[in-house]
């Protein structure tokens, strides 16, 4: 039985006012120099399909295919309750503009009735690899589901145009890739767009999700861009990447993206849409052109000044520079070292960071790297070698169960690390009765959330930038499942401090008052019993401790300087920054 073919989200590009096809080609060539470079791995230049929309009334049958045939059941997936028809009031070519119109009207069709119409179109036209370029104008009515997309050639579903001929895959293993999505976000703003990865080990509600704000969406034209390589897939919103997806380890279950995919593009009505006002009576989104780009061009000359070297490193990643010339404007690298293997592509000529994670501290790797361009030729002196040593670990980690929110059946552990004045924050949940797991960062002063990357499994991780030695931060999780979410406790960590200092919950020590800077004695007032006090300098060493005059702590042989105060009472604790006089 299938499951739904559509899905979370979409986005992408830039584009001005249409005049004329050349321009239009122009345009995109440029935006793809312009942007490409810094934010997609491999830039295709070539024009291999398009439709301008230039020819009123119908669409172009020789492109486009109307896929009408109802599913098993005779419903569409997601509780949607629109009929798609081939009827030009719901899908025709205007003044240059292919409009989908999405309807109130009762249709009867296939021995059924329903209560709205739309149109569904497959292009006749499949491809692996390369740039998809979308101008519309996307409706942002309650109840509509306005979405620009690709399934694999191969899927397996009755009426879609491959199908006789190649459907012999069931989703979600022929891979959906949405690069535009509206309307099935109720908790994010109406401007809002979403694109999404369907695969075998994430389908449905996938975690493979990105999302950006569409300035004035419904009533301006946007660019939504697709750019899929054999590494990676990114998606752009007028020009800008948002969202990327890249597996460490691609394997069919994960990246079944290695064959050929096909476009749709649709509004559904209702469903996981939400309901349609009463008031609803008709909508359109105004689709400008639709192009694809591939590289088409023989390649026959290998890459050339081929270089790699070491960047950044920290206790658990090292960095590598790679660059390389080549004549086709690509260059892939390949890097081989103990923990497995690295592929990856980047422009010709610009410089490519690659990130080794999942290191261990304090260890010497040799990385083997290797420079090709995407025909396969090799650079003459491949492969290069190069090797770095991880430093040792400035941070903390600890493993709990506690909650604010919800609860744990097994816990979670916790990782907070000093990485020059980045903090790196990694959860990762040890419940295995939750399914569908994302997971959300949550500052506690002033509140914010954010989405958090997944790493692997349920591991979680964010990095914070542009921290200040010795200031202290408070980070909680929220994880998110099917059927439920469970929010940590706040951990409070100070930045550039080793595990002296620990991972404090928020069961915090509360009403702590004292003179500050301190001379001679710390005179510590508190409601609490004070249990023990202990004095750290700023590279988390103890310099002092004392469990008796804890309300009067003689100071009088530390040297002059900032430090930081832990305060213990029980099950509480409290951090502070002191400086001593």
């Amino acid at each position: 039985m299938k499951s739904k073919i559509h899905e979370y989200l979409k986005s992408n590009n830039q584009h001005l006012i249409k005049k004329n096809t050349f321009l239009k080609i122009c345009l995109t060539l440029l935006l793809s120099c312009q942007f490409g470079f810094s934010q997609v791995d491999v830039v295709y230049s070539n024009l291999v399909w398009s439709d301008e929309f230039e020819t009123n009334g119908a669409v172009n049958a020789s492109k486009w295919h109307h896929q009408t045939q109802l599913p098993s059941g005779g419903s569409w997936f997601n509780g949607e309750v629109q009929h798609y028809t081939n009827q030009l009031t719901n899908s025709s070519v205007n003044a240059g503009f292919l409009n989908i119109v999405a309807k109130k009207e009762p249709y009867t069709d296939q021995g059924i009735t329903k209560q709205y119409t739309s149109a569904r179109l497959n292009s006749k036209f499949a491809f692996l690899y390369g740039r998809v370029d979308i101008r519309a104008k996307v409706p942002t009515d309650q109840g509509t589901w306005p979405a620009l997309w690709l399934l694999g050639k191969n899927v397996n579903e009755d009426g879609g145009y491959f199908d006789t001929t190649y459907g012999t895959t069931d989703w979600p293993a022929c891979g959906e890739i949405d690069i535009m999505e509206h309307g099935i976000t109720p908790s994010q703003p109406t401007n809002y767009v979403q694109s999404a990865l369907h695969t075998p080990s994430s389908f449905g509600n996938t975690t493979n999700i990105g999302g950006t704000i569409a300035n004035n969406l419904g009533t301006d034209y946007h660019v939504y861009s697709m750019n899929w390589s054999p590494y990676q897939i990114t998606f752009l919103l007028d020009g800008v990447a948002y969202y990327t997806y890249n597996p460490a380890v691609k394997t069919p279950s994960n990246w079944p993206f290695t064959s050929e995919q096909y476009l749709l593009l649709n509004i559904a009505m209702g469903g996981i849409a939400g309901t349609i006002p009463a008031s609803f009576t008709q909508t359109a989104m105004d689709v400008d052109y639709v192009r694809v780009y591939q590289n088409t061009l023989v390649d026959t000359q290998a890459p050339t000044n081929f270089t790699a070297t070491i960047g950044t490193v920290t206790s658990s990643t090292i960095e590598l520079l790679l660059n390389a010339n080549d004549n086709s404007g690509n260059v892939a690298y390949n890097i081989v070292y103990s923990g497995g293997t690295i592929s990856v592509a980047n422009p010709a000529g610009v410089q490519k960071s690659v990130v080794v994670p999942n290191l261990t501290s304090n260890t010497n790797y040799s990385f083997t790297v290797s420079a090709s361009d995407l025909a396969g030729n090799n650079f003459v002196s491949n492969p290069l070698v190069v090797s770095a040593t991880t430093t040792g670990v400035i941070g903390c980690s600890g493993t709990s169960s506690a909650a604010q929110t919800g609860s744990f059946s097994t816990g979670y552990n916790y990782t907070f690390e000093t990485l020059g004045t980045d903090v790196k924050i990694t959860f990762e949940m040890l419940d295995t009765d939750k399914v569908g797991v994302v997971a959300f960062l949550w500052k506690q002063s002033p509140f914010s959330e954010s989405q958090m990357t997944n790493v692997s499994g349920n591991t979680f991780t964010q990095t914070i930038t542009g921290q200040t030695i010795g200031s202290t931060i408070s980070y909680a999780v929220k994880f998110a499942y099917a059927g439920g979410l469970s929010v940590t406790n706040y951990y409070t960590y100070v930045v550039g401090n080793n595990c002296a200092l620990n991972v404090i919950s928020n069961n915090e020590l509360e009403n702590l008052t004292f003179i500050n800077p301190v001379e001679n004695y710390l005179n510590i007032n508190s409601q609490s019993t004070i249990d023990k006090v202990e004095i750290f300098d700023l590279l988390g060493k103890l310099v002092l401790s004392t469990s008796i005059n804890t309300n009067n702590v003689d100071v009088r042989n530390l040297n002059k300087g900032f430090y930081l105060l832990a305060v213990y009472s029980g099950d509480k604790k409290s951090v502070k920054k002191i400086i001593v006089k």
